[in-house]
């Protein structure tokens, strides 16, 4: 994804966004109406001339007056609306792009970095349309309007008013990159490396506490917390310093305007209120100029964080990622309960980097080259040949590192492979990944407990089903009776299961699998964090609920007891042993 194309994106189209600039434009008009008017109408009075000869200028004070507030309420509502309406649409889009590269293809993605990114930076975004095009866009208009306006009083001073607008600007581009440039462009990953620091401290403190770490950890936010403070003290620094100058530069404007003015008011060519309006003008002129420094430094926050948005999201998927898949259709796929794997291969996404990547995922036309059975790195498969019978019990063991948890990803479709997998009579990746989940569950070895009631957990599985549903579940998972005990359904699970057992949590995902109704079911070492001398009794108890009509593969380390399974399947350095 291109820096440009994010941008592009923030931007709310012409069509919605002509209202607010037009009401910006009509605020500043009446800002600077108002002072002139007022000047005008102050040095008239001073000369007693008939009440009829102000008293249209009088009511002009007041339209300015009010149509100042009127055009800025409007200008913060419709602008408000349009751009928050478009950040909405940026946000959905970037997270429909992420999703298809979850898991897998996130695997080096900092949480902390991630969250900052779809929050904080998409925040950030909303600052181009109000804080940049609109200042900017205003502030010109305007300005010009004014010049033009003065030029017909006094070409002079409008030239003077000119000359000082484009050295504010120039002073403040320079300045401002000077100054403030490396602070507004550091302010984004630093605070992303607060985030990623406070995510590690708050969900790891039970490990850090243990090990007596929390001070390390402690140190780490404070340090992160510490450079983002100096980097937005540095930008504010800037941002002061330059709308200082501009403003000396407004005072400039006017004492250059009441120098050139003097002797066309001496010489009689100019009239006392014009005089006062010319010299006064500019003042009005650079406070709707004062924005633009601001507007700047925001550009370059902007950029940034569109930069790094952009980076989360790659041009190009990364290799074995699935991609270019079918039209999801909404239900279940008519598609059998027997797997056959011929020749498979797959291997994990290149984690170096968060999803930076540049290598083209294969496709249904150009499907992944097979793995060389040189290449050892952990985690591969290497022309794997299994059939799983309908109804079948399939356990697949293996040394860490053989490929049996890649297995597992790929038989659900979080990876994509080279060679053949069928599911019944049909090619796995002509089917849509998401159809194809919801005939090939997987429990994972660390399954995602939501910080809910135990009720939603299990609705997240099928929204449809209700409170007898949800306890015949359970009471097939064996968790019936500690359901009751903990308060019944509303019973909460705390933040990532942190109130459930390993034990309870496999249970508790293997009651979300039997609520989908998966026909395959894939347990990845399903008593990883049991205690050996449950994990017989919880295996017994995972596969007894499951039942005979369902084909399972089951991944595991450790042995199984006698009678659980129909056959078991070695695999070692990514081949069938």
């Amino acid at each position: 994804m291109r820096t440009a194309e994010v941008l592009r994106s923030a931007q709310p189209p012409i069509r919605r966004f002509w209202g607010p600039l037009a009401a910006g434009f009509g605020t500043a008009v009446s800002a600077i109406a108002l002072l002139a008017a007022s000047a005008w109408l102050i040095t008239r009075s001073a000369e007693q001339p008939a009440v009829m000869y102000i008293t249209a200028v009088v009511v002009a004070v007041r339209a300015f007056a009010l149509g100042r507030g009127v055009f800025r309420y409007l200008e913060r509502l419709t602008g408000h609306d349009a751009t928050l309406g478009q950040l909405a649409g940026v946000r959905a889009a970037l997270v429909r792009r992420i999703v298809p590269l979850a898991p897998d293809g996130l695997g080096g993605a900092r949480r902390g970095a991630l969250l900052s990114r779809l929050v904080d930076d998409v925040d950030e975004l909303q600052n181009l349309p109000l804080r940049v095009v609109m200042p900017l866009a205003v502030a010109g208009t305007a300005s010009l309007a004014s010049v033009v306006f003065v030029a017909f009083l006094s070409p002079l001073a409008a030239v003077t008013l000119a000359a000082c607008l484009v050295v504010a600007f120039a002073l403040a581009v320079w300045l401002g990159w000077l100054l403030g440039a490396r602070a507004e462009r550091q302010i984004a990953p630093l605070r992303s490396r607060l985030a990623d620091a406070l995510v590690d401290e708050l969900t790891s403190l039970d490990v850090l506490t243990a090990f007596d770490a929390t001070d390390a950890a402690h140190a780490r936010v404070r340090a992160a917390d510490e450079a983002l403070r100096r980097a937005i003290v540095r930008r504010a620094g800037a941002q002061g310093f330059t709308s200082g100058a501009v403003s000396l530069l407004a005072g400039v404007a006017s004492v250059a305007a009441l120098l050139v003015a003097l002797p066309g008011l001496s010489a009689g060519a100019m009239a006392g209120p014009a005089f006062a309006v010319v010299v006064l003008l500019p003042m009005a002129v650079f406070e709707i100029f004062g924005p633009v420094p601001l507007a700047l430094a925001s550009w370059r926050q902007v950029r940034s964080a569109a930069e790094r948005v952009a980076r989360t999201v790659p041009d190009a998927v990364p290799a074995g990622i699935p991609q270019n898949e079918p039209a999801a259709t909404g239900s279940a796929p008519a598609l059998g309960t027997g797997i056959s794997l011929r020749g498979l291969s797959a291997r994990w996404p290149d984690r170096g980097g968060n999803v930076d990547g540049d290598a083209v995922a294969p496709t249904a036309a150009t499907p992944a080259p097979p793995v060389d059975a040189s290449d050892s790195d952990s985690g591969r498969l290497i022309a794997v040949d299994l059939d799983v019978a309908p109804g079948e019990r399939v356990l697949i063991t293996g040394p860490s590192g053989a490929g049996k948890t890649t297995l597992a990803h790929v038989l659900v479709r979080f990876l994509d492979y080279g060679g053949s997998y069928r599911i019944g009579d049909v090619e796995a990746r002509t089917v849509n990944g998401d159809d194809l989940r919801r005939t090939v569950g997987l429990c994972e070895q660390s399954p995602y407990l939501f910080d809910e009631s135990l009720r939603q957990n299990l609705l997240f599985a099928r929204d449809s089903a209700t409170d007898d549903d949800l306890w015949a579940a359970l009471e097939r998972v064996g968790l019936a009776g500690w359901t009751a005990e903990r308060g019944g359904l509303d019973a909460s699970l705390g933040e990532r299961g942190a109130l459930v057992s390993g034990g309870q949590a496999q249970r508790i995902a293997l009651a979300r699998a039997l609520l989908a109704d998966f026909p395959v079911l894939v347990l990845d070492e399903p008593t990883a964090g049991v205690d050996p001398a449950a994990s017989d009794a919880l295996l017994g108890d995972l596969l007894g609920a499951v039942g005979t009509e369902r084909a399972v593969i089951l991944i595991s380390h450790v042995d199984v007891p006698a009678g659980l399974v129909d056959r078991e399947v070695r695999l070692e350095a990514g081949r069938l042993a």
